[in-house]
Protein backbone atom coordinates (compact mmCIF):
# COMPACT_ATOMS: atom_id res chain seq x y z
CA UNK A 1 0.00 0.00 0.00
CA UNK A 2 1.44 3.34 -1.02
CA UNK A 3 1.73 6.25 1.55
CA UNK A 4 -1.27 8.05 -0.17
CA UNK A 5 -3.43 4.99 0.31
CA UNK A 6 -2.15 4.90 3.71
CA UNK A 7 -3.02 8.44 4.51
CA UNK A 8 -6.72 8.23 3.12
CA UNK A 9 -7.58 5.04 5.76
CA UNK A 10 -5.66 6.44 8.25
CA UNK A 11 -7.64 9.56 8.41
CA UNK A 12 -11.00 7.71 6.22
CA UNK A 13 -11.14 10.19 3.87
CA UNK A 14 -14.14 9.80 1.52
CA UNK A 15 -13.14 12.61 -0.97
CA UNK A 16 -10.18 13.87 -2.29
CA UNK A 17 -9.58 17.53 -3.79
CA UNK A 18 -6.72 16.97 -7.15
CA UNK A 19 -5.34 20.83 -7.00
CA UNK A 20 -3.38 22.26 -9.95
CA UNK A 21 -2.73 26.19 -9.69
CA UNK A 22 -3.30 28.46 -12.63
CA UNK A 23 -1.85 31.01 -14.01
CA UNK A 24 -3.28 33.24 -11.78
CA UNK A 25 -2.81 31.30 -8.48
CA UNK A 26 -6.24 29.85 -8.73
CA UNK A 27 -6.68 26.57 -7.55
CA UNK A 28 -8.03 24.64 -10.51
CA UNK A 29 -8.86 20.71 -10.14
CA UNK A 30 -11.11 17.73 -9.54
CA UNK A 31 -12.67 16.26 -6.90
CA UNK A 32 -13.49 12.86 -6.56
CA UNK A 33 -14.34 9.53 -4.40
CA UNK A 34 -11.14 8.75 -2.09
CA UNK A 35 -11.46 4.95 -3.98
CA UNK A 36 -11.71 6.53 -7.64
CA UNK A 37 -8.71 8.60 -6.94
CA UNK A 38 -6.56 6.32 -5.82
CA UNK A 39 -7.49 4.12 -9.19
CA UNK A 40 -6.55 7.00 -10.95
CA UNK A 41 -2.76 7.75 -9.94
CA UNK A 42 -1.11 6.04 -12.57
CA UNK A 43 -1.90 8.37 -15.90
CA UNK A 44 -5.55 8.53 -15.22
CA UNK A 45 -6.17 11.57 -13.26
CA UNK A 46 -7.11 14.32 -16.24
CA UNK A 47 -7.63 17.78 -16.79
CA UNK A 48 -7.95 19.97 -19.99
CA UNK A 49 -4.72 21.76 -21.13
CA UNK A 50 -6.67 24.78 -21.80
CA UNK A 51 -7.01 25.10 -18.32
CA UNK A 52 -3.45 26.56 -18.11
CA UNK A 53 -4.32 29.58 -20.33
CA UNK A 54 -7.27 30.63 -19.09
CA UNK A 55 -7.44 34.29 -17.88
CA UNK A 56 -8.42 35.28 -14.46
CA UNK A 57 -12.27 36.15 -15.68
CA UNK A 58 -12.45 32.76 -16.66
CA UNK A 59 -12.26 33.13 -20.55
CA UNK A 60 -10.17 31.63 -23.25
CA UNK A 61 -7.68 33.95 -25.10
CA UNK A 62 -8.77 34.05 -29.17
CA UNK A 63 -5.03 32.96 -30.31
CA UNK A 64 -5.28 30.08 -27.69
CA UNK A 65 -4.30 28.14 -30.22
CA UNK A 66 -0.66 29.64 -30.72
CA UNK A 67 0.12 28.07 -27.22
CA UNK A 68 -1.74 24.75 -26.80
CA UNK A 69 -3.34 22.07 -28.74
CA UNK A 70 -5.90 23.44 -31.04
CA UNK A 71 -8.07 20.33 -29.90
CA UNK A 72 -7.74 21.41 -26.24
CA UNK A 73 -6.62 17.96 -25.13
CA UNK A 74 -6.18 16.03 -21.60
CA UNK A 75 -3.28 16.22 -19.61
CA UNK A 76 -2.73 13.51 -17.17
CA UNK A 77 -1.86 14.93 -13.27
CA UNK A 78 0.41 13.62 -11.09
CA UNK A 79 -0.17 13.94 -7.40
CA UNK A 80 2.95 15.05 -5.45
CA UNK A 81 2.53 12.78 -2.56
CA UNK A 82 4.60 15.15 -0.03
CA UNK A 83 1.04 17.72 -0.60
CA UNK A 84 -1.24 15.86 0.58
CA UNK A 85 -3.13 17.04 3.51
CA UNK A 86 -6.62 17.04 5.55
CA UNK A 87 -9.06 20.06 4.10
CA UNK A 88 -9.67 21.15 7.98
CA UNK A 89 -12.97 23.46 7.41
CA UNK A 90 -15.15 20.36 5.98
CA UNK A 91 -17.61 18.14 8.19
CA UNK A 92 -17.02 15.48 5.60
CA UNK A 93 -13.32 13.41 5.88
CA UNK A 94 -11.64 15.29 2.62
CA UNK A 95 -8.02 15.29 1.50
CA UNK A 96 -6.46 17.89 -0.66
CA UNK A 97 -3.30 17.02 -2.41
CA UNK A 98 -0.97 19.27 -5.31
CA UNK A 99 -0.62 17.87 -8.83
CA UNK A 100 1.73 18.54 -11.72
CA UNK A 101 0.42 18.43 -14.91
CA UNK A 102 2.03 16.25 -17.82
CA UNK A 103 1.52 14.99 -21.62
CA UNK A 104 1.19 11.39 -22.28
CA UNK A 105 4.52 11.58 -23.66
CA UNK A 106 5.83 12.48 -20.42
CA UNK A 107 6.50 15.83 -20.59
CA UNK A 108 5.80 17.97 -17.91
CA UNK A 109 3.37 21.29 -19.02
CA UNK A 110 5.69 24.29 -19.63
CA UNK A 111 3.55 26.99 -18.86
CA UNK A 112 1.90 24.65 -15.67
CA UNK A 113 3.15 27.47 -13.02
CA UNK A 114 4.57 24.48 -10.17
CA UNK A 115 6.71 23.55 -13.21
CA UNK A 116 8.18 26.74 -13.93
CA UNK A 117 9.27 27.59 -10.45
CA UNK A 118 10.52 23.38 -10.52
CA UNK A 119 12.69 24.25 -13.77
CA UNK A 120 14.22 27.05 -11.86
CA UNK A 121 15.46 25.56 -9.05
CA UNK A 122 16.92 22.45 -11.33
CA UNK A 123 19.17 25.69 -12.26
CA UNK A 124 20.27 25.88 -8.29
CA UNK A 125 20.30 22.62 -7.82
CA UNK A 126 22.94 21.66 -10.47
CA UNK A 127 25.42 24.08 -8.95
CA UNK A 128 24.52 22.41 -5.48
CA UNK A 129 23.17 25.50 -4.30
CA UNK A 130 19.60 25.49 -2.57
CA UNK A 131 17.43 28.12 -2.18
CA UNK A 132 15.17 29.09 1.11
CA UNK A 133 12.20 31.21 1.24
CA UNK A 134 9.92 33.00 3.54
CA UNK A 135 6.92 34.84 2.09
CA UNK A 136 5.00 37.74 3.73
CA UNK A 137 1.36 38.09 2.91
CA UNK A 138 -1.06 40.77 3.40
CA UNK A 139 -4.53 40.98 2.99
CA UNK A 140 -7.37 42.94 3.81
CA UNK A 141 -10.76 42.12 5.57
CA UNK A 142 -13.53 43.76 3.90
CA UNK A 143 -17.48 43.71 4.09
CA UNK A 144 -19.03 40.92 1.79
CA UNK A 145 -19.70 43.25 -1.36
CA UNK A 146 -22.43 41.98 -3.81
CA UNK A 147 -22.04 44.87 -6.13
CA UNK A 148 -18.65 45.50 -7.58
CA UNK A 149 -19.69 48.67 -8.31
CA UNK A 150 -19.26 49.81 -4.71
CA UNK A 151 -16.25 50.63 -3.14
CA UNK A 152 -15.01 47.95 -0.27
CA UNK A 153 -15.55 49.10 3.25
CA UNK A 154 -13.88 47.57 6.20
CA UNK A 155 -15.79 44.87 8.44
CA UNK A 156 -16.73 45.36 12.07
CA UNK A 157 -15.48 43.60 14.48
CA UNK A 158 -16.40 42.75 18.10
CA UNK A 159 -16.18 46.74 19.23
CA UNK A 160 -19.03 47.16 16.58
CA UNK A 161 -17.05 49.68 14.55
CA UNK A 162 -15.40 49.85 11.48
CA UNK A 163 -11.86 51.12 11.13
CA UNK A 164 -11.26 54.79 10.43
CA UNK A 165 -7.73 55.20 10.81
CA UNK A 166 -4.55 53.54 10.53
CA UNK A 167 -3.36 50.64 13.10
CA UNK A 168 -0.02 49.64 12.28
CA UNK A 169 0.75 47.15 14.60
CA UNK A 170 -2.11 47.59 16.53
CA UNK A 171 -2.54 44.57 18.97
CA UNK A 172 -6.26 45.25 19.80
CA UNK A 173 -6.72 46.16 15.96
CA UNK A 174 -6.03 42.81 15.42
CA UNK A 175 -8.03 41.40 18.27
CA UNK A 176 -11.21 42.80 16.24
CA UNK A 177 -11.26 40.25 14.35
CA UNK A 178 -9.71 36.99 17.13
CA UNK A 179 -12.30 34.52 16.36
CA UNK A 180 -11.67 34.55 12.77
CA UNK A 181 -7.65 34.38 13.35
CA UNK A 182 -7.98 31.78 16.26
CA UNK A 183 -9.29 29.76 12.99
CA UNK A 184 -6.63 30.46 10.30
CA UNK A 185 -4.25 29.43 13.02
CA UNK A 186 -6.22 25.94 13.22
CA UNK A 187 -6.64 25.69 10.08
CA UNK A 188 -2.96 26.27 9.13
CA UNK A 189 -1.38 23.86 11.81
CA UNK A 190 -4.18 21.27 10.02
CA UNK A 191 -2.68 21.37 6.87
CA UNK A 192 1.09 22.05 7.98
CA UNK A 193 1.48 25.31 7.21
CA UNK A 194 4.19 26.73 8.66
CA UNK A 195 2.75 30.58 9.71
CA UNK A 196 4.72 32.43 12.03
CA UNK A 197 3.26 36.10 13.39
CA UNK A 198 0.96 37.97 12.60
CA UNK A 199 0.18 41.62 12.28
CA UNK A 200 -1.64 44.15 11.54
CA UNK A 201 -0.72 46.69 8.53
CA UNK A 202 -1.29 50.02 7.94
CA UNK A 203 -4.40 49.94 6.04
CA UNK A 204 -7.86 49.38 8.11
CA UNK A 205 -8.44 46.22 8.67
CA UNK A 206 -5.62 45.36 6.53
CA UNK A 207 -3.15 41.48 8.03
CA UNK A 208 0.47 40.59 7.12
CA UNK A 209 0.55 36.82 7.75
CA UNK A 210 4.37 35.93 8.04
CA UNK A 211 5.52 32.32 6.93
CA UNK A 212 8.82 30.60 8.16
CA UNK A 213 11.91 29.58 6.24
CA UNK A 214 11.69 26.80 3.72
CA UNK A 215 12.85 25.25 0.91
CA UNK A 216 11.18 26.88 -2.09
CA UNK A 217 8.96 24.66 -3.51
CA UNK A 218 7.20 24.03 -0.29
CA UNK A 219 7.30 27.75 0.29
CA UNK A 220 5.40 28.22 -2.73
CA UNK A 221 2.67 25.24 -2.19
CA UNK A 222 2.36 27.05 1.33
CA UNK A 223 1.65 30.45 0.27
CA UNK A 224 -0.58 28.83 -2.55
CA UNK A 225 -2.94 26.36 0.07
CA UNK A 226 -2.75 29.75 2.58
CA UNK A 227 -4.38 32.22 0.73
CA UNK A 228 -7.32 29.74 -0.34
CA UNK A 229 -7.68 28.82 3.90
CA UNK A 230 -7.63 32.59 5.12
CA UNK A 231 -10.82 33.23 2.15
CA UNK A 232 -12.42 30.67 3.45
CA UNK A 233 -11.93 31.29 7.11
CA UNK A 234 -13.19 34.49 6.20
CA UNK A 235 -16.49 33.23 4.59
CA UNK A 236 -17.28 31.16 7.93
CA UNK A 237 -16.95 34.55 9.48
CA UNK A 238 -19.16 37.06 7.07
CA UNK A 239 -16.35 38.94 5.60
CA UNK A 240 -14.52 38.37 2.56
CA UNK A 241 -10.06 37.99 2.73
CA UNK A 242 -8.86 39.95 -0.52
CA UNK A 243 -5.14 39.47 -1.79
CA UNK A 244 -6.07 42.06 -3.86
CA UNK A 245 -2.83 44.29 -4.51
CA UNK A 246 -4.99 47.65 -4.22
CA UNK A 247 -8.66 46.95 -2.87
CA UNK A 248 -9.22 50.45 -0.91
CA UNK A 249 -8.66 53.71 -2.86
CA UNK A 250 -6.08 55.78 -0.76
CA UNK A 251 -5.23 52.89 1.10
CA UNK A 252 -1.97 51.27 0.94
CA UNK A 253 -1.91 48.19 -1.06
CA UNK A 254 -1.36 44.17 -0.27
CA UNK A 255 2.25 42.79 -0.91
CA UNK A 256 3.92 39.76 -0.94
CA UNK A 257 7.70 40.08 0.45
CA UNK A 258 9.71 37.29 -0.36
CA UNK A 259 12.98 36.87 1.70
CA UNK A 260 15.37 34.77 -0.07
CA UNK A 261 18.89 33.75 1.26
CA UNK A 262 21.02 31.15 -0.54
CA UNK A 263 22.56 27.68 1.26
CA UNK A 264 25.33 24.81 0.56
CA UNK A 265 23.19 22.02 -0.45
CA UNK A 266 25.45 19.64 1.19
CA UNK A 267 26.73 21.60 4.46
CA UNK A 268 24.07 24.28 4.87
CA UNK A 269 26.04 26.89 4.87
CA UNK A 270 24.57 30.37 4.32
CA UNK A 271 26.66 31.57 0.74
CA UNK A 272 25.74 35.14 1.21
CA UNK A 273 28.10 35.26 3.79
CA UNK A 274 31.69 34.70 4.11
CA UNK A 275 33.49 33.03 6.43
CA UNK A 276 34.22 36.31 8.41
CA UNK A 277 30.68 37.35 8.31
CA UNK A 278 30.50 39.30 5.85
CA UNK A 279 28.74 40.21 2.28
CA UNK A 280 30.08 37.56 0.01
CA UNK A 281 30.24 38.41 -3.37
CA UNK A 282 27.56 35.64 -4.82
CA UNK A 283 24.84 37.72 -2.36
CA UNK A 284 26.25 40.95 -4.01
CA UNK A 285 25.57 39.44 -7.54
CA UNK A 286 22.61 38.29 -6.54
CA UNK A 287 21.45 41.55 -5.44
CA UNK A 288 22.46 42.69 -9.07
CA UNK A 289 20.73 40.35 -10.57
CA UNK A 290 17.18 41.56 -8.99
CA UNK A 291 18.20 44.83 -9.64
CA UNK A 292 18.86 44.52 -13.84
CA UNK A 293 16.13 41.69 -14.56
CA UNK A 294 13.61 42.28 -12.13
CA UNK A 295 11.46 44.83 -14.01
CA UNK A 296 11.71 42.45 -17.40
CA UNK A 297 9.57 39.58 -15.23
CA UNK A 298 6.90 42.18 -14.04
CA UNK A 299 3.82 40.27 -15.28
CA UNK A 300 5.14 37.60 -12.81
CA UNK A 301 5.01 39.88 -9.94
CA UNK A 302 2.54 42.19 -10.61
CA UNK A 303 0.18 40.21 -12.94
CA UNK A 304 -2.85 42.40 -12.72
CA UNK A 305 -3.97 45.70 -14.25
CA UNK A 306 -4.72 46.51 -10.38
CA UNK A 307 -1.18 45.78 -9.33
CA UNK A 308 0.44 49.09 -10.51
CA UNK A 309 -2.37 50.83 -8.34
CA UNK A 310 -0.15 49.61 -5.53
CA UNK A 311 3.39 51.03 -7.05
CA UNK A 312 3.02 53.94 -6.56
CA UNK A 313 5.45 56.86 -4.09
CA UNK A 314 5.28 56.76 -0.59
CA UNK A 315 2.46 53.91 -0.55
CA UNK A 316 4.36 51.40 1.50
CA UNK A 317 5.79 49.45 -1.97
CA UNK A 318 8.89 50.25 -4.05
CA UNK A 319 8.77 52.20 -7.51
CA UNK A 320 12.48 51.05 -8.43
CA UNK A 321 14.82 48.58 -7.65
CA UNK A 322 17.65 50.17 -5.58
CA UNK A 323 18.76 48.29 -2.71
CA UNK A 324 19.62 48.83 0.82
CA UNK A 325 20.22 48.06 4.50
CA UNK A 326 16.78 47.61 6.86
CA UNK A 327 15.75 49.88 4.56
CA UNK A 328 11.61 49.81 3.70
CA UNK A 329 11.23 52.32 0.65
CA UNK A 330 13.72 50.20 -1.48
CA UNK A 331 12.98 47.60 -3.63
CA UNK A 332 15.62 45.12 -2.01
CA UNK A 333 15.92 45.27 1.33
CA UNK A 334 18.71 43.23 3.63
CA UNK A 335 17.46 42.69 7.17
CA UNK A 336 19.57 43.48 9.87
CA UNK A 337 20.37 39.64 10.60
CA UNK A 338 23.35 37.88 11.81
CA UNK A 339 25.56 36.66 9.34
CA UNK A 340 24.20 33.00 9.04
CA UNK A 341 20.95 34.39 8.43
CA UNK A 342 21.84 37.13 5.82
CA UNK A 343 18.90 37.60 3.22
CA UNK A 344 17.61 39.93 0.60
CA UNK A 345 13.47 40.65 0.84
CA UNK A 346 12.15 41.51 -2.76
CA UNK A 347 9.87 43.98 -2.03
CA UNK A 348 8.21 44.08 -5.39
CA UNK A 349 6.00 41.18 -5.42
CA UNK A 350 1.96 42.21 -5.06
CA UNK A 351 -0.11 39.97 -2.63
CA UNK A 352 -2.37 39.19 -6.12
CA UNK A 353 0.76 37.34 -7.24
CA UNK A 354 0.88 33.77 -7.96
CA UNK A 355 3.16 32.56 -5.42
CA UNK A 356 5.03 30.04 -7.78
CA UNK A 357 5.61 32.53 -10.22
CA UNK A 358 6.98 35.25 -8.06
CA UNK A 359 9.37 33.10 -6.45
CA UNK A 360 10.68 31.78 -9.66
CA UNK A 361 10.78 35.00 -11.08
CA UNK A 362 12.83 36.54 -8.08
CA UNK A 363 15.15 32.92 -8.11
CA UNK A 364 15.79 33.53 -11.54
CA UNK A 365 16.71 36.55 -11.44
CA UNK A 366 19.15 36.31 -8.45
CA UNK A 367 20.33 33.40 -10.36
CA UNK A 368 21.21 35.48 -13.96
CA UNK A 369 23.02 38.07 -11.13
CA UNK A 370 25.49 35.15 -9.89
CA UNK A 371 26.06 33.24 -13.28
CA UNK A 372 27.36 37.09 -14.53
CA UNK A 373 28.79 38.42 -11.53
CA UNK A 374 27.04 41.38 -11.81
CA UNK A 375 28.04 43.99 -8.95
CA UNK A 376 24.48 46.42 -7.74
CA UNK A 377 24.55 49.57 -7.57
CA UNK A 378 25.63 51.43 -4.04
CA UNK A 379 23.35 50.68 -1.06
CA UNK A 380 20.66 53.37 -1.22
CA UNK A 381 20.41 55.41 2.14
CA UNK A 382 17.60 57.50 2.95
CA UNK A 383 14.54 57.56 1.34
CA UNK A 384 14.37 55.73 -2.54
CA UNK A 385 10.80 57.48 -2.92
CA UNK A 386 13.08 60.98 -3.93
CA UNK A 387 14.49 58.73 -6.84
CA UNK A 388 13.59 57.90 -10.58
CA UNK A 389 10.76 55.77 -11.02
CA UNK A 390 11.94 52.72 -12.77
CA UNK A 391 9.58 49.88 -12.17
CA UNK A 392 6.89 49.68 -15.59
CA UNK A 393 4.21 51.56 -14.26
CA UNK A 394 1.54 49.37 -16.28
CA UNK A 395 0.67 46.30 -17.21
CA UNK A 396 0.92 47.04 -21.05
CA UNK A 397 4.82 48.41 -19.97
CA UNK A 398 5.38 45.23 -18.13
CA UNK A 399 4.18 43.19 -21.03
CA UNK A 400 6.32 45.13 -23.36
CA UNK A 401 9.98 44.13 -21.08
CA UNK A 402 8.64 41.00 -20.92
CA UNK A 403 8.43 39.90 -24.21
CA UNK A 404 11.77 41.14 -25.42
CA UNK A 405 13.77 39.73 -21.68
CA UNK A 406 15.92 37.02 -23.88
CA UNK A 407 18.00 35.97 -20.62
CA UNK A 408 14.61 34.94 -18.75
CA UNK A 409 13.10 33.71 -21.76
CA UNK A 410 15.81 30.81 -21.36
CA UNK A 411 15.33 30.67 -17.94
CA UNK A 412 11.56 30.55 -17.68
CA UNK A 413 10.73 28.75 -20.95
CA UNK A 414 10.19 30.65 -24.48
CA UNK A 415 6.37 28.36 -24.01
CA UNK A 416 5.89 29.64 -20.87
CA UNK A 417 6.91 33.19 -21.89
CA UNK A 418 4.44 33.56 -24.57
CA UNK A 419 1.12 31.93 -22.44
CA UNK A 420 1.87 34.65 -20.32
CA UNK A 421 1.50 37.12 -23.01
CA UNK A 422 -1.01 35.73 -24.99
CA UNK A 423 -3.40 35.29 -21.41
CA UNK A 424 -2.63 38.91 -20.00
CA UNK A 425 -2.74 40.61 -23.53
CA UNK A 426 -6.58 38.96 -23.09
CA UNK A 427 -6.86 39.74 -19.81
CA UNK A 428 -6.26 43.63 -20.68
CA UNK A 429 -8.57 43.74 -23.52
CA UNK A 430 -11.46 42.69 -21.64
CA UNK A 431 -10.79 45.52 -18.54
CA UNK A 432 -10.31 48.25 -21.67
CA UNK A 433 -14.32 47.38 -22.21
CA UNK A 434 -15.15 48.46 -19.21
CA UNK A 435 -16.48 52.13 -18.00
CA UNK A 436 -15.27 53.38 -14.67
CA UNK A 437 -16.78 55.43 -12.19
CA UNK A 438 -13.97 58.02 -12.67
CA UNK A 439 -15.08 58.37 -16.20
CA UNK A 440 -18.81 58.59 -16.22
CA UNK A 441 -18.00 61.27 -12.79
CA UNK A 442 -15.94 63.12 -14.54
CA UNK A 443 -16.77 62.92 -18.52
CA UNK A 444 -19.78 62.24 -18.91
CA UNK A 445 -21.16 66.40 -18.64
CA UNK A 446 -17.50 68.18 -19.41
CA UNK A 447 -15.92 66.91 -22.46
Amino acid sequence: MSYIEEFLKEHRIEEVECLVPDMAGIARGKILPANKFVRGMNRGLRIPEAIFVQTVNGRYPENSEDVIDDAMSDVYLEPDVDTIRVVPWYEEPTAQIICDPYYFDGRPVPFATRHVLKRVLALFEARNWKPVVAPELEFYLVDINDDPDYPLQPPIGRSRRRETSRQSYGVDAVNEFDPLFEEVYDFCEAQYIDIDTLTHEAGPAQMEMNFNHLNALAAADQAFLFKRTVREAGLRHQVYATFMAKPMQGEPGSSMHIHQSLVDRAGGRNLFSTAKGSMSKLFLSYIGGLQRYLPSCMPLLAPNVNSYRRLIPHADAPINTHWGMDNRTVGFRVPNAAPEARRVENRVAGADANPYLAIAASLACGYLGMEARLKPSRPQEGSAYRLAHTLPRTLYDALYRFNRAKALKEILGEEFVTAVATVKNAELDAYQEVISSWEREHLLLNV
